[in-house]
């Protein structure tokens, strides 16, 4: 597959989703400002801090690495080798939910039970979600690494509209059941995604006539499941290695895309109300980041890591996809500032006004406006970053890998420490100076990173690493 036409493919990937998410996170967007006004702060903080961060660590830990070492690899792998790595997830998650779970339980504070009843299963039911999704990561990894566009999108909004309606219909007619109504709907959520490409890949495997069917390299749905043979080894080991670097690299992604819900959840900075209003704030700031950078980042990192190879320098790879890679990234990255400053200018306008519309006053007074205008500046950082990051992840061998992981816990130890220290003050725009800090010094990591990935001087991803110095 030429670069030109995994270029299409991944535009066409990044515009769909964008569009397909502005839909169906409007509808999502009008239920949550609905439920809001029927829960107490306290559900809230539980909720969308503690027990979300719970559903997400696991899943990241148990994951990403795994995603971003099996979307790499070239066409002449073997999927069956791949599939079996990709499977490791689901033992890994079980290991990370245990874990994590009786963290939560036995190390943590247990919320008043008169005023946040079931906590318990509440805990146990989101580690289950999170073991449950990670049942369809073979069959995720293999819709995106064969481009299935509208997939990803419609299975991922069906989800959250599923979720959202259960969340709202249990609110209004079962107010008492506590967590329980968010941890089934987390349940629904997750076993809806994971239904949408296991029937998509049903189907498509007996549709002999289906040109996307013939691209395929399974031809059964049962090839997709853990094989083991004595011709061959278990995994592949070279993914394997590669996956083992990510991992490292993404615990310390995790600290910092999470830094502030791990300081709350585990410090006790704030209690369980003002936890929920800083979420809520939190949520509102990143709605953008969510919609056009995450789309944008997952699909172009397929496209980078397509059309270039890790292992070796740019002087021995096609000069053709080495220039469309320098090109598009260029291009993203002006998209990004773009973009970035767009939403800065208006978002300092109409920060409170915003606010007032989705929770009435309990959003709009305080400290709320003041930290969605700090997220709007916070939001330009990210934009870069993101691009960044899915260039750089793509293109780095599994030793820049390592050297990249293990020359960031500094960094992440220093923003930590920043927020802890401002305590209660995180509710304020002083608490996102922690993560500000974080994505600037990444932003520096990726300057040197992406200038120096041996492309020749006057290639154009060496002018992005300046531009990209110069806009710091």
């Amino acid at each position: 597959m030429g670069s030109q036409e995994v270029l299409g493919q991944a535009a066409r990937l990044a515009s769909s989703s964008l569009l397909l998410q502005v839909l169906f996170r409007l509808i999502t967007f009008v239920l949550n400002a609905f439920i809001l006004r029927f829960l107490s702060k306290e559900i809230v903080g539980i909720v969308n801090v503690r027990l979300t961060l719970l559903y997400s660590t696991t899943v990241f830990l148990a994951r990403e690495a795994f995603r971003r070492a099996c979307l790499s690899g070239g066409a002449q792998r073997d999927w069956s080798q791949t599939l079996n790595l990709l499977w490791l997830t689901v033992p890994l998650g079980v290991f990370w939910s245990l874990l994590l779970g009786w963290v939560w339980l036995q190390l943590l504070e247990v919320p008043d039970p008169d005023v946040v009843p079931h906590y318990g299963a509440g805990v146990v039911l989101f580690g289950l979600s999170a073991v449950l999704e990670l049942l369809g990561e073979p069959f995720w990894v293999l819709a995106q690494a064969h481009m299935f566009v509208k997939l990803k999108v419609l299975a991922e909004s069906m989800a959250v509209i599923f979720r959202s309606v259960l969340t709202a219909f249990l609110v209004l007619w079962l107010p008492h059941w506590g967590l329980y109504i968010f941890s089934l709907a987390q349940l629904l959520y997750t076993a809806v995604l994971v239904l949408c490409y296991v029937i998509y890949l049903i189907k498509l495997l007996h549709s002999p006539e289906s040109t996307k069917q013939l691209t395929l390299p399974v031809s059964r749905i049962s090839q997709l499941l853990p094989t083991i043979t004595r011709s061959r080894a278990f995994v592949n080991w070279k993914e394997a290695k590669l996956t083992w670097s990510f991992f490292k690299q993404s615990f310390l992604k995790q600290i910092l895309t999470e830094g502030e819900r791990y300081v709350m959840t585990f410090l006790n900075v704030l209690n369980f109300g003002d936890q929920g209003v800083y979420d809520i704030v939190n949520n509102l700031g990143s709605l953008v980041a969510r919609l056009i950078f995450q789309p944008v980042e997952e699909s172009f990192y397929i496209f980078f890591a397509k059309v270039l190879e890790r292992e070796k320098d740019a002087a021995h790879q096609k000069q053709e996809d080495v220039a469309v890679a320098a090109a598009v990234l260029e291009s993203l990255l002006k998209l990004a500032v773009l973009t970035g400053l767009t939403i800065t200018v208006f978002g300092f306008a109409y920060s409170q006004l915003a606010l007032d519309i989705y929770g009435g006053a309990m959003l709009s007074s305080g400290s709320g406006p003041v930290l969605m205008r700090s997220y709007c500046l916070y939001v330009l950082l990210l934009a870069v970053n993101g691009v960044a990051e899915c260039f750089t992840f793509a293109a780095m061998s599994k030793e820049e890998v390592d050297r990249d992981s293990s020359s960031s816990p500094n960094t992440h130890m220093a923003a930590s420490n920043l927020q802890e220290l401002q305590g209660p003050d995180l509710t304020t725009s002083s608490g996102l100076l922690g993560q500000c800090m974080q994505v600037q010094f990444h932003h520096a990591g990726t300057v040197f990173l992406i200038s120096g990935l041996s492309l020749p001087p006057d290639q154009l991803v060496w002018q992005c690493g300046l531009h990209l110095g110069q806009l710091l």
